[in-house]
C-alpha cells in the first residue's frame, strides 16, 4: 500500500489498514446503488477544503482489490474545520435515499499530547440541487444530516497486534424533492478514515403475483409508507369482476397486501404464471372457471384456445344453452295419435317420441289445415279455430281443437319440438290424422238488445245466430256483476229470443252474454253486453221481488238454493271453527276452555283450515324440486353486488365458513347492520349447492318474527348469504347470561313472538324440522326470530348429541315422537319442538332433559314422561307445554291456537299468577308412569329415594324437613341452605317438587303457599 505524508501516528494506521477492510455484507437486492466509492478503482476526485486537510489515499484490500479512501488526521492543532464533498449524485426516482458509512477512527486517549484538540466524530452534510454548482465549498448551503460516532476505535496497540476496528453506519436523507444532491464530510479534529461511501436507494423489483405483472416500484418518502401499485394482467388474463388487481410496496422494497387478481380468459387456463390455450378438444367457456374442460358429447374442436365447442353435423345447440351442455338435436315423432270427433269439436292424444334428442324441453305443436274434397288442396284453418289448452306450447300430450266448419275435412299434424327443433334443417317429423266433421253447434249470438231496466230486472232480447247449424231448442243467458268479472256468474235459459233475468241488485252494473244450442251442442257465447241497473228509491212502483222469471228455468232455480244452502253450511262451518279458537284463547279459568284437543276435532280443523285458505296466500317451495339450484337461489333471492357489503369483523363459524357482522350500502338506501356467513375457500359443487339452498328458503319468507333474508352473493368470491343482523345473538344463550332478570309477561311476550313466526311458516306449508332455542335469534329490541333453515343440518361434533336414523341426524331432545321413530316431521312435529322451546325459556336456557343420554330420553318420552314445570312457571303455560307434548299429533295444538292462548293470557296477567283450569285428566302426563306417585310416600327419606337422591336423608332430617308437605313449600334457597352444592342435584330436586306441587294441587284442589 502506498501512503501520503502524514504524522507518524497516522502512517502506521495507514500502513495496517489493508488488514481490516472487509468488503462488507452481500448487495441487498431491493437497493439501487447510486454511487458506491470502494467500487470505483481510479481517483475519486472528490473537493477537500481547504486541501490541507481530507486526503485521497491508494491501497489493496484483503483480496488485493485497489480501493480509494480519504483521511485526515489534523489532531495537533486545536479548532480543525476541514470540509470533503462528493461529486453531484443524481437521485434518478428516489425520494428516500440511504448512505452507508464505513470508517476507522482513532481513539484520542492513545494519541499523547492532544487530549484539547482531538474529537472522536465528524459531521455529515447533504446539499439538493438541480444541477452540478462548481467546485467551491459553501458551509451555509448544507443541511447538517447528523453526527457521526464510532461504535469502535483502534489505539496505537491494536496497530500492533493488527485489530484495526472499521464502523459501519447507515443514515437516510428524505424526502428529496430537487434532481440530484451532494454529500459533505465535515472533520473537527478527528483521526478518521472513510473506507467506503454507498449511496443508494429501494424498490420493489417486478413480480407477476395473481396473474398480474406489477412493476419495478420506488418505496415512498416516508418510513411507514406504502405505495399502492396497479398490476397489469399477463397475456390472456383479464380483471376479475370489480377486483382489479393490486400491490403494495413497503418502505423496505417488500411487495406487501395484494389486492384483487386477474383470471384467465375464456378458452386459457392458468399454469404457474401465465395463461395457456386449452389444448384441442378441450374448452372454457368462462373466465370464471378454472379449468379447461373436454368437449361435451355429440361435439368437438380442433384448434387451440376455444372458449366452446363445435356440433357434430345433425346435433345442434340452443341459444340459451351453456357452453358445457352437449349437442342435441330435434326429437322423433309423437306416437300412437289418437282422435275423438264429436261434431265440430276434435280431441287428440299422443304418446310422447321414442327419441326425444337429449333434451328433456319438449313441447308440442299443433298443425291444422282444412282440405277440400279435391286431393291436394289444403288451406291453414285460421283463427276462428280454438285450442284447449294452446296450439303450440303443449307440455301435455292432449288438445282439444273446437270451432270447426261442421262437414268439412280437416288434417291435424301433431310436431314435437325441442330447443333446436328451429335450428335443425332437417325434414319435419310428425304425426298426422284427417278427419270430417259432422253438424256444428250454432254460430255466435251477435247482437243483444237491452229492452227493458228496472232496479232488480233487466229484460233482454236478441236475433237467432246467422248460422244456426240446425233446429235452435233454447237459449242460456250468463250473466255475472262486472267488479266480480266471471268468477262467479249464473245463468237464465229460454227457449225464445228474449228473456228477464231478474234478482239483481239496484245501481250495479252487469254483464250478459248468451249462447244458443242445438243438437250438436252449444254455441259460443256471443260479445259482453254491459247494462248497470237503476237506482234504489222510494216510490217507485217497482216491487221487490224475489220470484224467478217465469222464463227462468227452474233447475235452475233448484241450483241456485242449493248453492245457496252450500254458502250458508260452509259459513256455518267456519264460524264454528273461529268460535273454537276464540274458546280455545280464552282465558284459562272460562268454561269454553277444555283440556285436551280431540282428534275428530283436531282432524275437522285441519281440514277445513286448508280448504279455506285465502286467494293469494304464498306458499312455500322446497328448493330441492328444482333441477338448477341457482336457478332457485335467484328466483328467491335478491343477488347484491359485493361491493355493497363491507365486512367488519367475525363473529362466528358456522358449518360452511366464518359468520361476520359488517354493513350493506345499498344505491339510494341508508347503510345497515347485517351478518354475513360466507362460503369457505376450496368448496365443494355438494356444499355450494346446501350452503345457498338456506338462501333459497329463507328468500321466500317475509315476517316480522322470521330473520329476513338481504340477499346473496354468488357472482364472486367469497359466496355469502346477506341477513339481518340480531344484535343479542341465539336465544338459548341470551337467556342464560340474563338469568332471572325478565318477568314473566316477558317472557310470554317471547314465547308469543316465536309461536307467530311458526303460524306464518306453518300457514305457507313450512316445516321448520329443527326448532329450539338455539335456533331463534335476538335483536336490540328483543324481537324473537325464527332462524336456521338449512333442513335441520347438524354438525358431526355438535355438542347437542343427536340421534341416528335411517335419513340422517335428528336432534333427539326437540324432536317428536313420530319423527325419531318414523321421520314423519310435520306442522305437530314442530309444535312439540316448540313446546321443548317454551321449557327452554321459562327454565332461562337450561339444557332440556339436563345430562340423560339420548337413549334415556327416547326411552322415558316412550314410557309417558315429559319434563316437569321450571321453577316459578305458571301452571297454564306448563299445561301448553303438555297439551305440546301429546302422543297423539292430532291432539297437539296448532300454532294458531298456541298464538291465541298466549295473547290472552297476556292480556289477562292474572292467569300467569294463579293455578289455571280445571281439567278432566291429569295435569301432567310425566305423573302417569315414569313419575312417582307422591300420594303413595309417607317419608322424604322414601321420596328421596324415588328420585335417587338419597343421599341428602341427613340433610333434610337435620333442618326439620319431616314431612312431604313441607318439602313442597321449599325454595331453591331452601335446597342450598341443606348443603347441596352440585347445580344438577339443586335443579333435579326442584323440578321434583315442582311436579310434587302440581300433584297435590290436582289430587287435594288446593294450592301450597309458597
Amino acid at each position: 500500500m502506498v501512503c501520503a505524508s502524514v504524522p507518524c501516528l497516522w502512517t502506521i494506521f495507514c500502513l495496517h489498514l489493508s488488514f481490516y477492510v472487509n468488503t462488507g455484507i452481500a448487495q441487498n437486492t431491493r437497493e439501487v446503488i447510486l454511487l458506491d466509492s470502494k467500487a470505483q478503482q481510479t481517483e475519486l476526485e472528490w473537493i477537500s477544503s481547504p486541501p490541507s486537510g481530507w486526503e485521497e489515499i491508494s491501497g489493496l484490500d484483503e483480496n488485493y482489490t485497489p480501493i480509494r479512501t480519504y483521511q485526515v488526521c489534523q489532531v495537533m492543532e486545536p479548532n480543525q474545520n476541514n470540509w470533503l464533498r462528493t461529486n453531484w449524485i443524481e437521485k434518478g426516482d428516489a425520494q428516500r435515499i440511504f448512505v452507508e458509512l464505513k470508517f476507522t477512527l482513532r481513539d484520542c486517549n492513545s494519541l499523547p499530547g492532544v487530549v484539547g484538540s482531538c474529537k472522536e466524530t465528524f459531521n455529515l452534510y447533504y446539499q439538493e440541487t438541480d444541477v452540478e454548482v462548481g467546485r467551491n465549498i459553501r458551509e451555509s448551503q448544507y443541511v447538517k444530516i447528523d453526527t457521526i460516532a464510532a461504535d469502535e476505535s483502534f489505539t496505537q496497540g491494536d496497530l500492533g497486534e493488527r485489530k484495526m476496528k472499521l464502523n459501519t453506519e447507515v443514515r437516510i436523507i428524505g424526502p428529496l424533492s430537487r434532481r440530484g444532491f451532494y454529500l459533505a464530510f465535515q472533520d473537527v479534529g478527528a483521526c478518521i478514515a472513510l473506507v467506503s461511501v454507498k449511496v443508494y436507494y429501494k424498490k420493489c423489483w417486478s413480480i407477476i403475483e395473481n396473474l398480474a405483472t406489477f412493476p419495478d416500484t420506488v418505496t415512498g418518502s416516508e418510513f411507514s409508507s406504502l405505495v399502492e401499485v396497479e398490476g397489469t394482467c399477463v397475456s390472456d388474463a383479464e380483471e376479475e369482476a370489480d377486483n382489479s388487481p393490486k400491490m403494495h410496496c413497503s418502505a423496505e422494497g417488500e411487495w406487501l397486501v395484494p389486492i384483487g387478481k386477474c383470471i384467465c380468459k375464456a378458452g386459457f387456463h392458468q399454469k404457474g404464471d401465465a395463461c395457456e390455450p386449452c389444448g384441442r378438444g378441450f374448452y372454457k367457456s368462462s373466465s370464471q372457471d378454472l379449468q379447461c374442460s373436454r368437449c361435451p358429447a355429440h361435439s368437438y374442436n380442433d384448434r387451440e384456445g376455444s372458449w366452446r365447442c363445435d356440433c357434430e353435423d345433425g346435433y345442434y345447440r340452443a341459444l340459451s344453452d351453456p357452453p358445457s351442455v352437449a349437442c342435441t338435436r330435434p326429437p322423433s315423432a309423437p306416437q300412437n295419435l289418437l282422435y275423438n270427433i264429436n261434431h265440430t269439436t276434435v280431441s287428440l292424444e299422443w304418446t310422447p317420441p321414442a327419441d326425444t334428442g337429449g333434451r328433456n324441453d319438449v313441447t308440442y305443436r299443433i298443425i291444422c289445415r282444412r282440405c277440400t274434397w279435391e286431393p291436394e288442396e289444403c288451406f291453414p284453418c285460421g283463427s276462428n279455430v280454438a285450442y284447449f289448452p294452446q296450439q303450440s306450447g303443449l307440455t301435455d300430450t292432449y288438445v282439444t281443437i273446437t270451432d270447426l266448419l261442421a262437414h268439412a275435412n280437416y288434417t291435424f299434424e301433431v310436431e314435437a319440438v325441442n330447443g333446436v327443433s328451429d335450428l335443425s334443417r332437417t325434414q319435419r317429423l310428425f304425426a298426422a290424422v284427417s278427419i270430417a266433421t259432422s253438424q256444428a253447434a250454432p254460430s255466435q249470438v251477435s247482437e243483444v238488445i237491452k229492452e227493458r231496466v228496472q232496479q232488480h230486472s233487466v229484460q233482454l232480447s236478441w236475433q237467432e245466430p246467422e248460422q244456426p247449424n240446425g233446429v235452435i231448442t233454447e237459449y242460456e243467458i250468463k250473466y255475472y256483476e262486472k267488479n266480480q268479472k266471471d268468477r262467479i256468474y249464473s245463468t237464465v235459459k229460454s227457449k225464445f229470443t228474449s228473456a228477464t233475468v231478474n234478482n239483481l241488485k239496484p245501481s250495479t252494473a252487469y254483464i250478459f252474454q248468451i249462447r244458443a244450442f242445438t243438437a250438436a251442442g252449444y254455441g259460443t257465447f256471443g260479445p259482453r253486453l254491459e247494462v248497470t241497473t237503476k237506482e234504489d228509491s222510494a216510490g217507485s212502483g217497482e216491487q221487490s221481488t224475489t220470484v224467478i222469471s217465469s222464463e227462468q228455468n227452474p233447475v235452475i232455480i233448484i241450483a241456485v238454493v242449493a248453492v245457496a244452502g252450500t254458502i250458508i253450511l260452509v259459513f256455518m262451518v267456519f264460524g264454528f271453527i273461529i268460535g273454537r279458537r276464540y274458546a280455545l284463547a280464552a282465558p284459562i279459568d272460562s268454561p269454553l276452555l277444555h283440556c285436551g284437543y280431540s282428534k275428530a276435532d283436531q282432524e275437522g280443523d285441519e281440514e277445513l283450515y286448508f280448504q279455506f285458505k285465502f286467494p293469494g296466500t304464498k306458499t312455500y317451495i322446497d328448493p330441492e324440486t328444482y333441477e338448477d339450484p341457482n336457478r332457485a337461489v335467484h328466483q328467491f333471492a335478491k343477488e347484491l353486488d359485493a361491493s355493497c357489503i363491507k365486512i367488519e369483523r367475525v363473529i362466528g363459524a358456522g358449518e360452511f365458513g366464518e359468520v361476520c357482522s359488517g354493513r350493506l350500502k345499498l344505491p339510494g338506501k341508508r347503510d345497515v347492520s347485517v351478518a354475513i356467513k360466507t362460503l369457505k375457500v376450496g368448496y365443494t359443487e355438494k356444499q355450494r349447492r346446501e350452503f345457498l339452498c338456506e338462501a333459497s328458503i329463507m328468500g321466500q319468507f317475509d315476517h316480522p318474527n322470521v330473520v329476513h333474508l338481504e340477499g346473496v352473493v354468488t357472482r364472486g368470491k367469497p359466496v355469502m348469504i346477506i341477513i339481518e343482523y340480531m344484535e343479542n345473538g341465539s336465544l338459548d344463550a341470551f337467556l342464560r347470561k340474563h338469568d332471572g332478570q325478565f318477568t314473566v309477561i316477558q317472557l310470554v311476550g317471547i314465547l308469543r313472538g316465536i309461536a307467530a313466526g311458526m303460524r306464518y311458516l306453518s300457514d305457507m306449508g313450512y316445516v321448520h324440522r329443527d326448532l329450539a332455542a338455539r335456533n331463534i335469534l335476538v335483536n336490540s329490541n328483543l324481537v324473537c326470530k325464527v332462524s336456521d333453515f338449512g333442513l335441520s343440518r347438524v354438525i358431526d361434533d355438535d355438542p347437542e348429541a343427536v340421534y341416528t336414523t335411517t335419513g340422517g341426524k335428528i336432534p333427539v331432545r326437540w324432536t317428536a315422537m313420530e319423527a325419531i321413530q318414523y321421520r314423519k316431521f310435520t306442522s305437530a312435529s314442530d309444535v312439540w319442538s316448540y313446546g321443548i322451546v317454551m321449557w327452554e325459556v321459562m327454565s332461562y336456557g337450561e339444557r332440556p332433559y339436563w345430562d340423560m343420554s339420548n337413549q334415556d330420553v327416547i326411552k322415558a318420552i316412550e314410557e309417558g314422561y315429559r319434563l316437569p314445570a321450571p321453577m316459578d312457571c305458571p301452571p297454564g303455560l306448563h299445561q301448553l307445554m303438555l297439551d305440546s307434548w301429546q302422543k297423539d299429533r292430532a291432539d297437539r295444538p296448532k300454532f294458531d291456537q298456541i298464538v291465541g292462548i298466549l295473547d290472552k293470557m297476556i292480556r289477562n296477567p292474572n292467569t300467569l299468577k294463579t293455578p289455571m283450569g280445571t281439567c278432566t285428566r291429569p295435569i301432567s302426563p310425566l305423573l302417569d308412569q315414569n313419575t312417582p306417585d307422591f300420594a303413595s310416600f309417607r317419608l322424604v327419606s322414601e321420596w328421596l329415594e324415588a328420585i335417587k337422591m338419597e343421599r341428602y336423608v341427613d340433610n333434610f332430617t337435620a333442618a326439620g324437613y319431616s314431612s312431604l308437605e313441607c318439602v313442597a313449600r321449599m325454595t331453591i334457597e331452601d335446597v342450598m341452605s341443606l348443603g347441596i352444592s352440585l347445580v344438577g342435584h339443586q335443579k333435579k330436586i326442584m323440578s321434583s317438587i315442582q311436579t310434587m306441587r302440581a300433584q297435590m294441587f290436582h289430587l287435594h284442589g288446593t294450592g301450597i303457599q309458597v
